[in-house]
């Protein structure tokens, strides 16, 4: 389930230099934030749940998540380089999987550590904040992971697609449309903070936190096996 060779090569195609200063950006940009909020308005929890909610989880997350999940792999594809991978003996669902905790790791880093920091400067954790966004980040990580390293094996266009369903969808539909929010992995990851944050915290979902474990595990595990799938059939693909 597991390559370390398929592993090294993910972590040095996403981690390049030009690929590591676009992951910096977002989180060095929150903690900027971070930093100008709290010297001009001192701890605030309505600051910080609304920076770490509308900003971190809703656009930074999904962004960075679209980075890693699709440069596991969809480079690969583009260029037919994956040629060279599938032509070892290795089970597809190895190569997936391999690509995909590569993905998680990377997207977890750029996330959850400048998340956790930025929300103890903003109010010191207050209310369990911090460590509230953190966790929603973490979950969320997983299963945006999942579904863009899945679009990566669907669409020689999946950072394009990947960008238009982080910005347009989750950041901007899944923040102001109803219907829209019940179907957003930020909502999903919502109910966990919710439940970790004190009740004065004002972070709130529009679905329950079961609901949310089930989409969230739904979404990573169908990702996940769908691309599993798509793989193989690149594969047959090819050998025709």
């Amino acid at each position: 389930m597991y390559n370390q060779t398929v592993a090294r090569l993910t972590y040095r195609a996403l981690l390049g230099r030009r690929r590591a200063l676009i992951l910096s950006a977002l989180p060095l940009l929150l903690l900027v934030i971070a930093f100008a909020v709290r010297i001009q308005t001192g701890a605030d929890d309505r600051a910080a749940t609304e920076i770490l909610g509308g900003f971190a989880l809703a656009a930074m997350v999904p962004l960075i998540g679209v980075i890693a999940g699709t440069g596991a792999i969809a480079p690969e594809i583009d260029d037919g380089s994956i040629v060279y991978l599938l032509a070892k003996p290795l089970p597809r669902r190895t190569i997936i999987t391999t690509k995909l905790l590569v993905a998680v790791a990377i997207t977890l880093a750029f996330t959850t550590i400048p998340i956790l920091v930025a929300g103890v400067i903003l109010n010191d954790n207050s209310q369990r904040i911090a460590v509230a966004f953190t966790a929603a980040a973490a979950v969320a990580s997983v299963a945006y992971s999942a579904v863009f390293l899945l679009l990566g094996t669907i669409s020689r266009n999946a950072v394009v697609f990947g960008l238009i369903y982080a910005l347009v969808w989750e950041a901007l539909f899944g923040n102001l449309v109803p219907g829209a929010r019940t179907l957003s992995v930020q909502q999903w990851s919502l109910a966990l903070a919710e439940r970790i944050a004190f009740d004065g915290a004002d972070i709130t979902s529009d679905v329950s936190l079961a609901t949310g474990v089930i989409l969230l595990t739904a979404a990573t595990t169908a990702g996940t096996w769908y691309a599993i799938r798509r793989l193989r059939a690149l594969t047959l693909a090819g050998g025709e």
